[in-house]
């Protein structure tokens, strides 16, 4: 198994994203937010122990990059979505402009 670190996540939740033809992007008056996977789902797709997860999303919470909210889910902040879309941008370009279509990733690469 290999070691977790926040940017492994950060990558997991965009390659679940992309298997799963899914973005939930929020726009606000403080900016973009995006919908993060769950612990689990995250475990699962990563093929670890939920548990070993947890102690990763405390720390970007602490850095903030991402922020939970009851019955709302895990969200990015502006710190998380930025980082979100230059990953987006550098290493998923082509699997997300087939699901978000040219304009609308283009739109979310001038955010960042």
């Amino acid at each position: 198994m290999a070691a977790l670190s926040v940017d492994i996540l950060f990558d997991a939740a965009v390659r679940i994203q992309i298997e799963e033809r899914s973005f939930t992007i929020t726009y606000t008056d403080s900016g973009i937010r995006m919908k993060f996977p769950t612990t689990r789902r995250l475990a699962e797709f990563l093929d670890v122990p939920h548990y070993y997860i947890l102690p990763y999303f405390a720390t970007m919470e602490e850095e903030d990059l991402v922020t939970r909210a009851e019955r709302v889910g895990i969200m990015t902040t502006a710190r998380g979505t930025r980082k979100m879309i230059d990953l987006i941008g550098s290493r998923y370009h082509a699997d997300t402009e087939k699901i978000l279509g040219p304009a609308i990733l283009s739109a979310l690469l001038k955010e960042s």
